[in-house]
This record gives structure tokens, sequence and C-alpha cells, in this order.
């Protein structure tokens, strides 16, 4: 392992720090100025999750243009792009005069944040890499969790300072002053090699899908049941954190003292998960790795004791390791790499119209008078039966790719 990082020391820290720089787009980073956005602008816990809907739709409508640059421009130009206008998303927030041009920011925070970084950072990682892509992954995704054992405490720790908007202030310079200068530089230089590895990696067996080919694929759609799974239910519980701390009883601090918890437990899982696709590949691991998200939202809806709030922390931790790391091995292993940045750019719009609805919807129930604990029973409920439509996928991929179960 430590021949191999030390190896691809320079694409690795790219992607890591790519999904780390994802934060600022991200729905638990977003949620540390929730309060302040609604009471601001005098919104509601319904209306400030439906504009939050409306600006990731809007960013999901665009990622897939957006996203298949990557299939005709080299990957360090895109994040050379990419990362000064995340900066100014950061800047716009910090100053929106209206709920209309908060409602924009948000829309390029999702965008460039949580779509476009996240999106770099696998689509590179799994063109880099064939036979060690499981490991590159699992060492590149723990840069989300990175951002949340960090950035929360940070910024709170700013905003004692400088107030909230100064948060968003300095987020804004660090991604300018280190993060644009840093990552452009190590994507300048392209891994090799890459498409000739992947294929020997596969025996020339490998069939190179076009978006359009996969979007007409009923398998997309089974495998579409679970991955949009995670985001949606993640989502939904971070942007609601506050309602869900008021009903519980819950102090504040506990809730956020448990994010590191998490985000420990995701990078130690997300390290077991990789060495169980590089032994077992991506497909076989597929129909199991919803069962820790079922167990987690069961715990969040039924467990009302403060150590609960540990044990969904560490379940999602759980989840999250396997669920990145799969999902960066997955796309590639099924549909191959020659137009995986189009391909990915649908998947992630996907996601990102999961995280969408479910602030929106959930935020709609709560103002309705169904509490979030209630609502996570059929969240559990769903994964189960998530988990059945992904029995089906990898039984048929296996026999299109010949893969043994």
């Amino acid at each position: 392992m430590w021949n191999f990082i030390r190896t691809n020391a320079r694409w690795l820290i790219a992607g890591l720090l790519l999904t780390f720089f994802s934060s600022f787009g991200q729905t638990f980073f977003i949620g540390l100025s929730g309060n302040d956005l609604r009471a601001r602008f005098d919104l509601s816990e319904g209306e400030f999750g439906l504009i939050y809907m409306g600006a990731t739709l809007a960013s999901a409508l665009v990622l897939p243009w957006a996203g298949r640059m990557l299939d005709y421009i080299d990957g360090w130009k895109v994040a050379g792009v990419s990362l000064p206008l995340l900066a100014g998303a950061c800047l716009l927030m910090a100053f929106a005069p209206h709920v209309a041009v908060m409602g924009v920011a948000i829309w390029l925070l999702r965008l460039l944040g949580q779509g476009m970084m996240t999106h770099i950072a696998l689509t590179q990682t799994g063109r880099w890499f064939a036979a060690s892509r499981g490991r590159a992954v699992s060492l590149v995704v723990p840069g989300h969790q990175l951002g949340e054992a960090i950035l929360p405490m940070s910024f709170v720790a700013v905003a004692a300072l400088l107030g909230w908007q100064g948060a968003w202030i300095a987020a804004a310079l660090l991604i300018l002053v280190f993060a644009w200068p840093v990552i452009v530089m190590l994507l300048r230089r392209e891994r090799t090699p890459q498409s000739a590895d992947i294929a020997a990696a596969q025996g020339g067996r490998q069939r190179e899908w076009t978006r359009h080919e996969v979007l007409r694929d009923p398998v997309f759609y089974l495998l579409l049941a679970g991955v949009l799974a995670p985001p949606f239910i993640g989502t939904t519980i971070f942007f609601h954190q506050g309602h869900f701390i008021e009903q519980r009883g819950y102090d504040a601090l506990v809730f956020a003292s448990a994010f590191p918890l998490m985000a420990v437990t995701t990078i130690v899982f997300g390290f077991v998960c990789g060495a169980l696709i590089d032994r077992f590949g991506a497909i076989n691991i597929l129909p199991f790795f919803l069962v820790p998200l079922t167990i987690a939202s069961l715990t969040a809806g039924l467990l009302e004791p403060v150590w609960g709030v540990y044990l969904f922390m560490f379940l999602v931790g759980v989840s999250y390791g396997f669920t990145a790391t799969l999902l960066g091995a997955l796309w590639p292993a099924v549909y191959g790499v020659r137009h995986l940045g189009s391909i990915r750019s649908a998947i992630v719009a996907a996601m990102v119209l999961s995280t969408a609805i479910g602030p929106g919807l959930t935020g709609l129930l709560i103002d309705l008078g169904i509490n979030l604990p209630d609502q996570l029973i059929f969240m559990a409920l769903w994964c189960v039966l998530a988990s059945v439509c992904l029995w089906f996928a990898a039984r048929i991929i296996r026999r299109r790719l010949a893969i043994p179960a």
C-alpha cells in the first residue's frame, strides 16, 4: 500500500484535494448557515428547502453538459476554471442582498462544489487506474470525510470571530490562495498508462458504452434505485439537522461532535471496501452496500437516547465508506472509460437531483407535521427494496462481463 501511495502520490493528492474542496458545495456545509439564511430572508424550513431544491435541480440540469467536458478537455483545465468560480459562489453567498441571489449562490455551490469537484476527482481516478482502481478510489474519497471532520468546527470557530458571512469569505480565500494553484499544478501531469492499461487489465473484453447507450440500458435504472438512496437520505438528515436535534432534544454540540466519528469510520471502511473491490470486484459487492444505511435509518428513526446519535453516525460512516469507494469503481467496470466523463456527469446529475428532492420533499412533510424520525423508517424500507434491485442488476452485469459470482 505504501509503495502504491508513494508511486502515485501526485494523482492521489489531487483527487483527495478535489473531494475535500467539494465540501463547500455539500449540504452539511451550506446547512451550517441555514438558520442565519432563514432568519435573514424570513424563510420557513419548507420555504428554504424548496429554494434549495430548486437551485440543486438547476445544477443537476447543467451538470451533464458541464461534466462531459472531461471527455474533450484536460482535467487540469476544467479544474482551473471551476475552482475560481466556486470561490466566487462563496463570496456571492456571503453578500447576497436578496433571496433570489442566495438561490443563485446555492446553485453555483451545488454545481461547482458537490458536482464538478467530485466529478473531476472520480472521473480522472477511474481513468488513471485499472487493476488498482478500488485502492485508488479509497484513497481519494476520504477528502469528503476530511471536510466533514474539519470544516463544521472550523466554520463555527470563524463565524464566532467574524460572523457567518466572514466564514464564507474565508472559504473563498482558501480556494483562491491554496486549492486553485495546487490542484491545477498536480493535475497538469497525466498518469500513464491509461486506456491501454485498462484494456490489458480486462483482457480486452470491456465494451465502451456511450452515454446514449447507457441511458437506454434498463440495468442502469436498477443501479440508480440503489445508488440514489445514500445521497438522498444523507442530505435530508444533514440539511434538517436543526429540526432533528430539536425533535430529539439534543444539544447542538453533541450532534456536531459526532461528525468526526462519521468521518473516521467512513475513511476506515472506504479502505475496507477498496480492498474488497480489488479482491472480489465491484459487481459482487453491489447487492450488499445498502445494508449499513438501512440500519442507520432505523437507528435515527427509532432510538431517542443521546448515544443513538453516535451509533447513527458510525453506521452512516460505514455506509458512506462503502458507497463512495464502490461508486468510484463501479461505473468504469460496468460501462468502460472512453466516455466516462459523459456517463459520470449524467450519474452525478441524478445524484444531485436526489439531493435536491430530499430537502424539499421532506421539508414540506415536516411543515405538514410528519417529523423526520418518522420519515426515516420509510427511507429504510426504500433501502431494502433497492437492495433487491441491485441483486438483479448484479446478476445481469456478471453475465455480460463473464464475471464469476
